[in-house]
């Protein structure tokens, strides 16, 4: 299965918290558009697969006309087999969601929408600098749900401000309105971000490591009460719904990336777009790929196998361990002792994170690195 990526680098304004690629403003999207058109033909013969997923991510992908996502959706068909699109995500905010955008989104193609809701609370998606309310995020479920779109949404745990009884009813709100699929992300504090800026000012807290880690556990025991399968580190969903395309990143299958900041990988190495919308619009009107590449090591690549496949219910395996030549005596010592710390269960070949595990799962995967 080969997926296709497409970044869209537009915002409403700025979350405090995110370090992701994106312009404030849409003034640039028809010329955006266009490179992306153009560079999607440029690589037009880079995958020989069918491409069986599509996903639009940024960024807020819904901040752009539909018009614009059908156009670059009809693009994608017309340079690549797409024999049988098995899902097609687009990232949206609440607040540009409307029934009329819903029909155009469907009308081009859009099946599942990744619903960026955070929390059901005002004052949670006030410091966060959110541009929704909470009602405008249940209305949005509601009419998407409505409309018969598969829906996905995030929400954020460990906010410093934010109670526990607060995460706990923005996840038995989610539970209530019946979304298909949840990724739940405990905050993160990243350098070159407002909160960060914040924070060294003086006006914003930090998060507090314990509290986050007692919601994410208060998370896996709830979702698993009610029948969620967690399937990702910070994925959840209902039977029958995990998200394709993210499924194929964490188990190594090859994708290519379309916009500014958009990563590519081809199983041999990872490849990744210039993140300035300006150098990358001038590069692909002169026909220019504007992107940098990696050749994957065979370090670099079981340590990748080891951080991407430890995150999933999957886990690694040990034959392929063996097949990429690291299983050696310290593989050996670092497995025996997080089983015996209860952090990781052996199940044949199959080694897994335990729920307890799951915490400190960055961390695990560090120890097998080589």
């Amino acid at each position: 299965m080969s997926g296709i990526y497409i970044h869209i680098p537009f915002c409403r304004q700025a979350c405090v918290y995110c370090n992701f690629y994106f312009k404030t403003g849409t003034s640039q999207t028809e010329m955006l558009v266009e490179a992306i058109c153009k560079e999607i033909e440029l690589r037009k013969n880079e995958l020989k697969e069918a491409v069986e997923t599509i996903y639009f991510g940024g960024g807020t992908p819904s901040f752009i006309p539909p018009q614009a996502i059908d156009k670059i959706i009809k693009c994608v068909k017309e340079n690549f087999t797409v024999s049988e699109i098995k899902e097609l995500t687009l990232e949206a905010n609440p607040d540009d969601i409307n029934e009329s955008i819903l029909k155009q989104w469907k009308a081009a193609g859009v099946t599942r929408l990744s619903i960026g809701v955070q929390s059901f609370y005002n004052s949670d998606l006030k410091w966060m600098n959110r541009a929704h309310n909470a009602q405008e995020a249940e209305e949005s479920i509601q009419l998407a749900l409505a409309l018969g779109f598969e829906v996905s949404i995030d929400l954020i745990f460990g906010l410093p401000e934010s109670r526990d009884e607060q995460w706990r009813f923005n996840l038995i709100k989610a539970q209530a309105l019946g979304v298909h699929h949840l990724s739940c992300y405990g905050l993160t504090l990243e350098e070159n971000t407002p909160w960060k800026k914040l924070i060294d000012r003086g006006t914003y807290k930090a998060a507090d490591e314990n509290k986050t880690t007692a919601q994410f556990e208060w998370t896996m025991e709830f979702l698993s009460r009610y029948g969620w399968e967690h399937y990702e580190i910070s994925n959840y969903c209902q039977p029958g719904y995990k998200a394709k395309h993210n499924t194929s990143y964490w188990q190594q299958k090859p994708y290519l990336g379309f916009g500014p900041s958009a990563h590519s990988f081809n199983g041999k190495e990872r490849s990744w777009n210039v993140a300035d919308n300006n150098a990358y619009v001038e590069a692909i009107q002169q026909s220019k790929l504007p992107s940098e590449k990696e050749l994957l090591t065979p370090e670099n690549k079981i340590n990748e196998y080891v951080m991407t496949g430890l995150r999933t219910q999957w886990g690694i395996n040990l034959e392929t361990i063996k097949s990429m030549g690291f299983y050696n005596q310290n593989f050996e010592n670092v497995l025996e002792k997080h089983l015996q710390e209860a952090l990781l269960k052996l199940d044949g070949d199959a080694i897994t994170l335990t729920n307890k595990g799951k915490v400190f799962a960055d961390a695990i995967a560090a120890d097998f690195f080589v």
